[in-house]
């Protein structure tokens, strides 16, 4: 059985958090997550929204205390962290409902960066999931080709369809 101790805040009065985080330690919980921040979540049917503080891409922020100061954590990282384990080193947090505001960590997922920004909205994952030019062509090894030092695809069709006064002369 799992017992769980809540600990009176200390926010509002600085001078205790020092008593706060011996407490915290005391309980053999170093790594708990203090009842400031779920007093700052709201949960729904589906998501369970972070309404304290955001940063500027609407990612939750919470401050936490390490070492000897304190910074600005991203609440869903927090949550992953605590609830399910630590975050593998060379890996993100990709929010699978898409919400950057959620701090379920059942919607969440370790992810390579280059796969969070793949599965994201941003104009390079919308054209990595093309998979036909906009004159309908497929993009197949074959008819594919990708500039040297781009990092482009062009359709060899509508390349070779092109007609030769409009494309470029190479010196």
């Amino acid at each position: 059985m799992t017992t769980i101790m809540v600990v009176t805040p200390w926010y509002g009065h600085p001078e205790l958090a020092p008593e706060y985080e011996k407490a915290i330690r005391a309980a053999g919980c170093p790594d708990v997550v203090p009842p400031r921040f779920w007093a700052k979540v709201r949960k729904t049917d589906t998501c369970w929204l972070w309404i304290g503080g955001k940063n500027h891409y609407g990612y939750g922020s919470f401050q936490t205390r390490r070492g000897d100061g304190w910074f600005a954590a991203q609440a869903h990282r927090v949550a992953y962290e605590a609830l399910v384990g630590p975050i593998p080193d060379g890996l993100t947090i990709d929010h699978l409902c898409r919400n950057r505001a959620c701090v379920n960590p059942a919607h969440m997922e370790p992810v390579t960066r280059g796969e969070n920004v793949l599965r994201g909205e941003s104009a390079a994952a919308t054209h990595a999931r093309k998979t036909h030019c906009k004159y309908g062509h497929e993009f197949t090894p074959e008819n594919t080709y990708t500039p040297p030092g781009r990092d482009v695809r062009m359709c060899r069709a509508c390349i070779r369809e092109r007609p030769p006064q409009n494309r470029r002369r190479r010196s």
